[in-house]
């Protein structure tokens, strides 16, 4: 049995060239994509409208899977738009935002915490932030929980007694005056000339300005003298009596901004006052405040 010829045509040098070329050619994956994109190009309708009938004259299985499609995407745009208006990131269709933004009840009694867009109050570091940018105070250290000292009857004595409880009940109040950011009563009982009780308020104030301050303690260990002090014509005044105490004190908590400082190492210094008796009652005229190693 004879098998007829692939052509009649005889193979020439040049057929048998161009075969060996194309076999060692590399048939790479961006040009099998290639001569797809040729393909289907030579093969696609010309004209808007050959297209729009070729692609309606399809297989219903190709049209249940357009169908799938379409609803498919739909529902995740609907998925979207619902989650939006659920988290606030748009109103609800057809509904107008109002101008005046509804506010939330502060959770802190002081000062009242800024809301975001979802109703939750910004947080920072486990505080929340206040409308003026400043961590909000803890409801439970706020300063309305401090009580503000009183003064022994004996301290409204002229003793050197009377003296030491009067220099007891400044430092009682040093203690309060940090703790609440309260300046006047620590200043009504000293000097308007002493720069140690000016001092001492304006750095609490500035504290105050933009923060707060709690947990500050501070205990006497120890009274090291208390003892007259004579007049000298120029910053001792006659009926003073300097009093010394040996203290144990903490820092605490203290809040600039959006920035907490916790100090608890116990420090040991030495708090001099100098009380002076006049118009009937005990006031600082003199003070220092000095570390102390303990020795």
């Amino acid at each position: 049995m004879m098998v007829p010829p692939l052509s009649e045509r005889p193979v020439t040098e040049e057929d048998e060239e161009r075969f060996r070329q194309e076999c060692a050619r590399k048939y790479t994956l961006r040009r099998r994509w290639a001569d797809y994109r040729a393909e289907v190009k030579a093969r696609r309708p010309k004209g808007a409208r050959a297209r729009a009938r070729a692609w309606l004259h399809v297989e219903p299985f190709y049209w249940v899977m357009r169908v799938v499609y379409v609803v498919l995407f739909a529902g995740a745009v609907l998925s979207v738009y619902v989650n939006g208006v659920a988290e606030g990131w748009w109103p609800a269709w057809g509904e107008r935002p109002t101008v005046a933004a509804t506010t939330t009840p502060p959770i802190y009694p002081e000062p009242t915490a800024s809301a975001t867009a979802s109703g939750e109050a910004a947080m920072s570091g486990g505080y929340q932030i206040g409308p003026d940018g400043v961590l909000v105070r803890p409801a439970e250290h706020a300063a309305s929980t401090y009580t503000k000292p009183e003064l022994p009857e004996e301290a409204k004595e002229n003793t050197e007694r009377g003296a030491e409880l009067a220099a007891e009940y400044y430092h009682a109040l040093m203690g309060y005056t940090w703790n609440t950011g309260d300046t006047l009563a620590l200043l009504g009982v000293s000097d308007p000339n002493s720069t140690f009780a000016t001092s001492y308020a304006d750095d609490v104030s500035k504290i105050y300005s933009n923060g707060w301050a709690y947990g500050s303690t501070s205990e006497i260990t120890r009274i090291v003298r208390v003892e007259p002090i004579p007049e000298n014509g120029n910053d001792v005044r006659p009926n003073t009596i300097a009093v010394t105490f040996q203290i144990s004190s903490k820092t605490g908590i203290v809040c600039q901004g959006q920035k907490i400082v916790k100090r608890d190492r116990d420090n040991q210094s030495l708090l001099t006052l100098y009380m002076t008796w006049e118009d009937d009652h005990w006031i600082e005229t003199q003070g220092s405040l000095i570390d102390h190693a303990g020795k």
